[in-house]
């Protein structure tokens, strides 16, 4: 999935007459502000109604509000950096770990297929059944398509950035992770043996799907009875990332935010968004626009948001007017002609000193308020520029709204009660109030249905509210220390491109030969000139090496953690504080020199005076020889 992009089902149409009518969508899509030959508009998909729509509360079986277990998982990576937010699912006996890209727009799960021609490099290796002794192939029947031998059922899905997945439906043990308290459960997912587009270079393995759907991962679990039909998301702020998921029932902050969401209206989560606010003021629209064709849809697998053309306008001409002492500059991407304002300065905390507050309005009157990081992303060239992150969607009228709107809100999709609620909240550091540790613990929590202490916690301000310093790291490497020297600065770029940081952010502290292995200390230090990173990134580095996301190279062997801590950031200090031992040194040198000179003043005239000392009249002294004149 492109950063810049999002993924839209196109469910089952495979066929010529779509296909020709999605291109020439596109193909007819476009604005001023956005050309369609730099940046493709969203293009939704052309199924208006999901089949058996009307029956969805009423077929599913659905758990009592006691006592129901969830599947607690992390969220990881960045919005804006990759363009999604992934989550670790374990598939077969033994378990085969795959990232997977959180999508609520999507209703199939997939992962790369052992078999597959057409797939990209990705985070883990390929999906093997032959490995899983619990594997069996969905067969062919009358429900679903099948494959050219009519032996086992197939999927293909096609999204509108124009990338595809298609392959096999498979069924096996799906596991959650061990912080989960759900237990492993069989389920059915799709088993790629080809992938196109943004899905073939993509980094994450492939789609979770979330949507509504017989194949999505959430109906299958709710029509099996394990969960409550619900689940909810977190994205982390600005420069921070993370965040959680919870698959099943929670209980809901008193002061969370709540609109309807009609499943008979679309097959897509959708929100009754009525008005937007700038400043405290309405845009001049009729509320009627956000309604048309598929109405307002929450999409987590879209990055940004899309507005129709003339609430795009308004909400752009709204946000300019307020951010007046800022200078407009060019966007990042000379492709793109993005509206973007410099002089905000770095700090995110202070964003809303400099642009206006946003609120949105649901049907019933509540409102959800959104803070600069919910339409705004940084400049990635300029310091302290910021451009924004809402869009115009072409000449489509449906209302798009991606991570970038919920970010730092804790999102929960209550299916069974159509509804869906908001929460402001620090999604990062949502994890540790899950009761939940830094690192990962089979035992789960005591108290199943307990969220423990969920109160409101702020939004990050520039940092969390502690920090990390320094992370080292002991490493034993099973390659022998000759053979791993010449290639340390190389094991030095891959752990760091792995881990998702700078290069420099990694140094060799340390190297001991241990028989045939080699024992390294890493020292991973903050990006850039910041003394400190925070800590669910520190955390996510750590769960990384502990859970062996880290691939090394077959000459580079294999590796193991043995060891790991972390230390708070110096404190900063005044430059009297930091140059204190140079400046004591140089006044001890002074003082040694002056003595030394005092010394060599007093020796030097002791013995000039012995030289020219007068001698009594007639007293005896050596003779002198006389010297020829």
């Amino acid at each position: 999935m492109a950063s810049r992009g999002c993924r839209r089902w196109l469910g089952s149409l495979p066929s010529l007459a779509v296909a020709l009518l999605l291109l020439a969508t596109v193909a007819a899509a476009g604005s001023p502000d956005r050309p369609a030959l730099s940046r493709p508009p969203l293009v939704l998909p052309l199924t208006l109604s999901y089949p058996n729509a009307s029956r969805l509360a009423s077929s599913r079986r659905v758990l009592g509000d006691g006592g129901r277990p969830s599947a607690r998982m992390r969220l990881h990576d960045d919005l804006l950096t990759n363009g999604y937010y992934t989550t670790r699912l374990y598939i077969g006996t033994p378990p085969q770990e795959f990232a997977l890209i959180v999508d609520s727009g999507s209703t199939v799960t997939y992962v790369p297929c052992a078999s597959c021609e057409q797939c990209g490099n990705h985070q883990d290796p390929r999906f093997q059944p032959d490995l899983s002794s619990t594997y069996s192939p969905v067969k062919c029947s009358a429900d679903c398509t099948c494959d050219s031998d009519k032996s086992q059922c197939t999927y293909e899905r096609q999204y509108a950035e124009m990338s595809s997945s298609s392959g096999v439906l498979g069924e096996d043990i799906v596991s959650f992770g061990t912080e989960s308290e759900l237990k492993p459960q069989r389920a059915v997912f799709g088993c790629e043996n080809s992938e196109t587009g943004d899905l073939f270079s993509q980094h994450a393995d492939g789609i979770m799907g979330l949507g509504r759907g017989q194949l999505s991962i959430m109906d299958q679990l709710v029509d099996k009875g394990v969960i409550g039909d619900s689940f909810s998301m977190c994205y982390g702020g600005m420069d921070i990332g993370g965040g959680a998921m919870v698959l099943g029932a929670m209980p809901a902050p008193p002061d969370m935010v709540f609109s309807r969401s009609d499943p008979v209206r679309s097959p897509y989560y959708n929100i009754e968004l009525k008005e937007i606010h700038v400043a405290g003021k309405a845009l001049r629209l009729d509320p009627r626009i956000f309604d048309s064709k598929h109405g307002t849809v929450l999409d987590s697998g879209t990055t940004y948001a899309y507005l129709p053309e003339q609430a795009f306008v308004a909400f752009k001409d709204a946000v300019t007017s307020k951010v007046r002492p800022l200078k407009k500059i060019r966007g990042p991407d000379p492709n793109y002609k993005d509206i973007c304002f410099a002089g905000a300065g770095r700090n995110v905390s202070q964003l809303s000193q400099a642009f206006p507050d946003v609120d949105m309005v649901f049907g019933d009157g509540q409102k959800l308020s959104l803070s600069p990081e919910n339409y705004l992303f940084r400049h990635s060239k300029v310091e302290g520029a910021y451009c924004l992150g809402v869009f115009q969607n072409g000449k489509d009228p449906t209302t798009l709204l991606g991570g970038i709107v919920v970010r730092n809100t804790l999102v929960t999709y209550d299916r069974h009660n159509e509804k869906i609620g908001f929460w402001k909240t620090n999604c990062s550091e949502l994890w540790e109030r899950l009761h939940v540790s830094g690192a990962p613990s089979p035992a789960p929590s005591s108290d199943p249905g307990s969220l423990g202490d969920l109160s409101p916690a702020p939004a990050p301000s520039g940092l969390p509210e502690f920090d990390v310093g320094l992370i080292t790291l002991y490493m034993s490497i099973n390659v022998t220390y000759p053979n791993l020297k010449p290639h340390l600065n190389e094991l030095a770029e891959l752990l760091a491109k792995e881990l998702e940081i700078d290069s420099r952010q990694v140094q060799v502290m340390n190297v001991t030969a241990q028989g045939n292995s080699t024992l390294i200390r890493w020292d991973i230090f903050p990006a850039g000139s910041s003394n400190s990173m925070s800590n669910a990134t520190a955390m996510d580095i750590i769960y990384r090496l502990t859970q062996h996301h880290v691939q090394l190279p077959e000459h580079l062997g294999s590796y193991q953690l043995l060891e790991w801590n972390v230390q708070q950031p110096l404190s900063r200090r005044s430059w009297l504080q930091e140059h204190v031992v140079s400046i004591l040194v140089g006044i001890l040198l002074a003082i040694l020199l002056s003595l030394s000179a005092f010394l060599g003043l007093y020796l030097w005239r002791k013995k000039f005076r012995g030289q020219v000392a007068y001698r009594p009249v007639g007293s005896v002294g050596p003779e002198q020889e006389l010297q020829p004149l």
